[in-house]
């Protein structure tokens, strides 16, 4: 059993999960990107810590004793910096690490190691639909001319002439998705491997109409104390 303070590092839609069992003495900490929860009985956080050296410095003037990372599995500059400031401060570092999605049979998964090897990649197709977060958005005026892009974030921003960005927030279902596919007639789909029940019905429509996945790969992760592929097993560890 975990006794004293616990900063829970959030990111993924466990993390949520995970922050309801937490009692008012411990901290659940957002980037601030999406909302808020407003329904916790633990403390909420909001923004950044200032990089590896001003998170350590708040574990320490917090007496925190247990950092949890479950931030998104491709969030590897936060998980980095979580794992050096536990060091730092001498506090233990866990990690809600959920497992990659596994191509099933009738999957077409290209990976691509970064965002140069993506744009090759997405060379013979007409309309993409991106689900990689924001980061299409630095790229809109190097979209070729034969592609119109369908960009989806958690919330809508401005797109342009070759591109509109769609801001919707999972669990996603499958007849919307498909109906999205359609609208939209994607022709190849852009991911991330999140892991994530919530945003995995896409692929099976992808596998349904025999659509191409360029599929991001993840990045490498910071070794930890203790690494966790569930709530439940997290909670088990916890006696929460």
């Amino acid at each position: 059993m975990v006794t004293g303070r616990i900063l829970l590092l959030g990111g993924v839609t466990e993390a949520l999960a995970l922050a309801r069992l937490l009692g008012p003495t411990h901290v659940y900490s957002l980037a601030g990107i999406g909302r808020v929860p407003d329904d916790l009985a633990c403390q909420v956080r909001v923004g950044g810590f200032g990089g590896a050296e001003g998170l350590a410095d708040y574990l320490r003037a917090e007496r925190i004793d247990l950092l949890i990372d479950a931030t998104h599995p491709y969030a590897a500059r936060i998980s980095a910096n979580a794992a050096l400031a536990a060091r730092a401060a001498g506090v233990a570092c866990w990690a809600l690490r959920r497992p990659a999605w596994q191509a099933q049979p009738g999957d077409d998964w290209r990976d691509v190691e970064d965002w140069a090897a993506l744009m090759q990649a997405l060379r013979p197709f007409q309309r993409p639909l991106f689900t990689l977060g924001r980061e299409p958005l630095q790229h809109l005026e190097a979209i070729p001319a034969h592609q119109f892009w369908t960009l989806r974030a958690l919330q809508a921003c401005p797109g342009n002439a070759r591109c509109e960005v769609i801001g919707a927030r999972g669990p996603f279902h499958l007849d919307d998705e498909r109906a999205l596919f359609a609208q939209r007639r994607i022709d190849v789909l852009v991911s991330k491997n999140s892991g994530s029940v919530a945003t995995e019905p896409k692929l099976q429509v992808a596998r349904e109409l025999g659509l191409p996945v360029l599929v991001l790969k993840r990045p490498a992760l910071p070794e930890v104390d203790r690494q966790f592929a569930s709530v439940a097993a997290l909670k088990a560890a916890l006696m929460l």
